[in-house]
């Protein structure tokens, strides 16, 4: 998760505009050694190339690519405007800024861990109410003080790439590390390890129990091991334990993962992308086509079971889809009516708004990644076509 302290928080903060945000945002970073003088003429050319707004009134300034040697180390620093401070294309207003220091490609990760947070609907809003920073603490690291479900996939309760001889093996590990978790009782053990799990495909089974559940948390084991359960290979087992019915966008969404035949993923992903496929954003996921295609698309498809066009595209960006080239796709998806989703098919696979900026930013997607879109709509055909010229043409960066 994103690595913050209270001392990198900054509450009641003022700035006449953005620039004079961004100037003590660097100066900041300056005087506590995240980067050296002068990387505040990095943030504010970014700036000029591209609003690092977000959405949600949140903004994330940092240096361009010709300003990463000034980086010391890696890190951010919060500043927090009660009053907003007019930032993006359209005059919506930053109440929290976090200033980035990246010496590469380290920021996309943290917008990755900060992108199940800053997804929220009610984000805006718990940002307006900020008062300590115990509530921003809490806002950025996806916890909160009144939720059940600070931390439904944990670190602790993940446990990867282990042998094991048989399912039942998986299934005591993940109820006994659920137990630790403060989230199942002895009673959810007992019938867990009595019951058969269920199959979902692809060598992923999922297990539960209507008893003990005590707090909402999964458990995943995935093993090394060649084992078998009823001829079906056995890869990875989750264990939930549903206490409200929190988990139902989760279990929405590993059924659509498991519908169009992409719980693969599972196989080899690390945690943090374990982390975004269960507690991705549901209400901008959507449903993807069964085959995917190993080339650079240039012949669209229609999807099986809608009036979708799907095609893919990759990445030619020589530092991947930062803010500004972010931008531009999202400026370019705009001009059309279509409803249109993006998903790194080199990262963890799950589609979001291509209207999202931050969205878009925290999928990751280096040079070389494969970008699949699917679009809906009367002009979904135009559409494709502009976003993979866009794509090609570098995003405002020129082709290499």
């Amino acid at each position: 998760m994103l690595q913050l302290t209270k001392d990198d928080i900054y509450l009641d903060q003022q700035a006449e505009n953005k620039q004079e945000a961004i100037k003590k945002i660097a100066q900041v970073l300056t005087q506590r050694e995240f980067v050296q003088e002068g990387y505040v003429d990095g943030m504010l050319e970014r700036e000029s190339q591209a609003a690092t707004y977000l959405g949600s009134g949140i903004a994330i300034p940092h240096g361009t690519t010709k300003t990463r040697h000034l980086v010391r180390k890696t890190g951010v620093q919060v500043f927090c405007f009660p009053q907003g401070v007019a930032w993006g294309d359209d005059g919506e207003k930053t109440y929290i800024a976090i200033g980035i220091a990246a010496s590469s490609d380290e920021h996309l990760t943290l917008l990755r861990q900060l992108t199940h947070v800053l997804g929220d609907e009610d984000v805006e809003d718990r940002i307006k109410k900020i008062k300590t920073k115990d509530d921003v603490m809490s806002l950025l690291t996806g916890q909160s003080s009144d939720s059940e479900n600070a931390d439904i996939v944990s670190d602790e309760l993940l446990l990867l790439d282990i042998p094991a001889d048989n399912i039942a093996t998986l299934q005591a590990l993940n109820a006994s590390r659920l137990k630790r978790f403060g989230a199942v009782n002895v009673n959810f053990i007992a019938q867990s390890l009595e019951q058969k799990p269920t199959y979902l495909g692809q060598g992923v089974w999922l297990n539960d129990c209507v008893e003990g559940n005590l707090k909402n948390a999964v458990a995943i084991s995935r093993t090394n091991s060649d084992i078998k359960e009823d001829d079906k290979s056995v890869n990875v087992l989750i264990t939930m334990s549903a206490k409200t019915n929190e988990l139902n966008d989760l279990i929405d969404r590993l059924a659509t993962a498991a519908y169009h035949q992409q719980l693969n993923q599972l196989h080899t992903a690390d945690k943090n992308q374990i982390k975004a496929f269960f507690l991705g954003d549901n209400s901008e996921s959507c449903s993807q086509p069964e085959n995917v295609t190993e080339q650079t698309a240039t012949n669209t498809t229609e999807a099986a079971d809608t009036n979708a066009l799907t095609q893919e595209f990759t990445v030619v960006n020589p530092h991947g889809l930062h803010t500004r080239p972010a931008s531009v796709l999202v400026k370019t998806v705009k001009q059309f009516n279509s409803s249109i989703t993006v998903a790194n098919l080199d990262g963890t696979g799950v589609a979001v708004s291509a209207t999202s900026l931050m969205k878009i930013v925290a999928l990751g997607a280096k040079k070389g990644c494969r970008l699949q879109f699917v679009a809906t709509g009367a002009d979904a055909q135009q559409a494709l076509d502009a976003i993979g010229q866009a794509i090609k043409d570098g995003l405002g960066e020129g082709a290499e």
